[in-house]
């Protein structure tokens, strides 16, 4: 971790705890950081015109220089005030991942413009709606939910399921990939999507050796991430298969400040700052 010029982390599970908070620890690191210089982002399943009001919402009096959304497929550059749009999802592989996904009859649903379109206004669909400050319409017919591309669908099913799900998906063939990214959440997207990529290109447009990035996250749809980063730390509370491919993880889990801790011990004495 020699040189750091941005620091790059997931939101849900990594950055903020799980009743949404975040603490004053972690914003005291964010602070710091940019006090001395370096570069920081979030880069989320979320879209980014909810992403961007992140900062507002946790006291901060400056943007945040990069925000990823929707996976790799949003991306937004504070220094050139300009938002990359990247591969979406065609409306005949929406329609199919629909079938695909019948037999497990979980909920499908989009976020569409500033708004969520789903099957059924469900719990789950509730407290994402009060999450997200996002309004949920019911669509009448399914086919309204690939009407237009999209950079990604999603679908709650019984975290029973996540297991066999995630078997099929091992064995799909096609120009879009299913990922979990809770443990009773499965997203699809372009297979080209990926926050890595996202990371790649603002790096690229920002001249960052991707040595320099230090990354954070949780689960599955982290992974390229934390592969592309010069330095990938996956939090205590995250799932096996990104503590596998990681180069290290935190002593405490997000809900024990896990993120500032790490950068306390392992950065920010470090480098002074």
């Amino acid at each position: 971790m020699n040189g750091i010029q941005l620091v790059l982390c997931d939101i849900d599970s990594t950055l903020i705890t799980d009743d949404q908070r975040l603490t004053p620890h972690t914003k005291n690191i964010i602070d710091r950081l940019h006090k001395n210089g370096i570069r920081f982002g979030i880069a989320s399943g979320r879209p980014i015109n909810e992403v961007n009001k992140k900062a507002k919402l946790w006291g901060f009096d400056y943007n945040f220089d990069v925000l990823i959304g929707m996976n790799g497929s949003e991306l937004w550059d504070e220094r050139s005030q300009k938002q990359f749009d990247y591969y979406k999802l065609k409306r005949e592989w929406m329609k199919e991942i629909i079938e695909l996904m019948e037999p497990y009859h979980g909920n499908p649903f989009i976020y569409y413009h500033d708004i969520m379109m789903c099957r059924d206004n469900d719990e789950n669909m509730k407290r994402s709606s009060k999450k997200n400050g996002k309004e949920v319409v019911v669509v009448k017919e399914l086919k309204e939910l690939y009407a237009e591309e999209n950079a990604k669908i999603l679908f709650r099913i019984k975290e029973s399921q996540m297991k066999e799900i995630e078997a099929m998906l091992e064995k799909l063939d096609a120009p879009y990939k299913g990922f979990k990214t809770q443990p009773n959440l499965i997203e699809f997207a372009d297979k080209r999507t990926s926050k890595a990529y996202a990371l790649k290109e603002y790096c690229k447009m920002n001249e960052i050796d991707l040595q320099n990035v230090l990354a954070f996250g949780d689960t599955t749809n982290d992974n390229s991430m934390l592969e592309c980063a010069g330095w990938g730390v996956c939090m205590a509370n995250g799932s096996d298969d990104t503590k596998a491919i990681a180069d290290d993880i935190t002593e405490k889990t997000n809900n024990e400040d896990g993120f500032a801790c790490y950068m306390e011990e392992h950065v920010m004495k470090k480098f002074n700052w």
